[in-house]
């Protein structure tokens, strides 16, 4: 064994990303690490610079330019694609008779690992490029878990914030999302109306079949509305019995009683529960927002409020308007 390769199997430990080069700059040996970068290219008998471009300093051109470079900090890339940035650093043979370049990724590391799929035996077990690919690989797996965790976190919270605003019963709203939305609401001034709605003879239900009969009801009675009703409106429950249903845009008093009617019709239908019908009907009063000058949510609620009680005093199962009442008043 001659001693360039004596000293290419030394090197192939120390600094796996080496080039044994002559005085005339012509490969002698390679790396086994940056033979890996191009392993379809024969690089042994051609020129360094066959390969490689200088980036910085510009002004070494020549082989003579780079064997002057001794010592001094090199940045270069290949000539082909990819065209990975290298950091290079030349050291003279004794006697003139070449010279040793060692090779390496610098920053761009994380490029060449991606690009070239190496791993830790493809470097030197004391180069620091270990070290910080071992730093990259934890830094993954703990963003990876804190996006985990952040994702888990606001899934948590958003269940947390729709149980918050859901009545557990039924499915829909309750008084809390009903007091929310209502206050964007008149926030925006969009016009939107107001519908309250009490189920009547739901206490003799309970009273004659008993919770569950009650319960039973009331689930159904809000699917009824659901089905009645926009995507864009919102049903709330407030009370036992109690229901609101919030109409966002919609100020045409003949669309609403249209919506009442079909309410009222559908919850007259006896409900089958155990064999048994539970027996209801509906009172329902409306207001819209339009009704007054400077619309604060009590006082569309209040409105439709008398209009429920109106509807009630006139035989239940009934529809009736604030705007009829204001009418009657004047």
């Amino acid at each position: 064994m001659t001693r360039m390769d004596d000293l290419a199997e030394l090197l192939k430990t120390l600094c796996p990303m080496f080039l044994l080069v002559d005085q005339d700059g012509r490969i002698l040996r390679v790396g086994p690490t940056l033979q890996k970068l191009r392993p379809d290219c024969v690089m042994d008998g051609k020129s360094f610079l066959d390969f490689f471009e200088m980036v910085r300093p510009r002004t070494v051109t020549t082989i003579p330019a780079l064997m002057a470079m001794a010592g001094a900090n090199l940045h270069l890339r290949f000539h082909d694609e990819p065209r990975t940035a290298l950091k290079g650093l030349v050291a003279p043979l004794p006697g003139g008779e070449g010279a040793v370049i060692n090779l390496s990724f610098g920053i761009s590391i994380l490029d060449a690992v991606r690009d070239y799929a190496l791993t830790s035996a493809d470097f030197s077990g004391t180069d620091l490029a270990i070290e910080l690919l071992y730093l990259v690989e934890a830094k993954s797996a703990a963003m990876d878990a804190s996006r985990s965790l952040n994702l888990r976190l606001q899934g948590a919270m958003l269940a947390a914030e729709e149980q918050a605003y859901t009545d557990t019963l039924t499915g829909v709203k309750n008084r809390r999302a009903m007091d929310s939305l209502l206050g964007q609401m008149t926030a925006s001034n969009a016009p939107f109306a107001v519908m309250q709605l009490d189920l009547d003879y739901f206490k003799s239900v309970n009273d004659r079949l008993g919770h569950a009969a009650g319960d039973f009801v009331l689930q159904q009675a809000a699917r009824i509305m659901i089905e009645e009703t926009r995507d864009d409106d919102t049903v709330a429950r407030i009370g036992g019995d109690e229901f609101v249903i919030i109409f966002q845009g919609l100020s045409n008093t003949d669309r609403l009683s249209t919506i009442a009617d079909r309410l009222i019709e559908r919850l007259n239908q006896p409900m089958r529960f155990q064999d048994k019908d539970c027996r209801i009907s509906a009172s329902i009063g409306t207001a819209l927002s339009t009704h007054f000058d400077n619309p604060r949510a009590e006082d569309v609620l209040q409105a439709s409020d008398l209009a429920l009680y109106q509807a009630k005093r006139e035989g239940r199962s009934c529809h009736r308007l604030y705007s009829t009442l204001l009418k009657a008043q004047s």
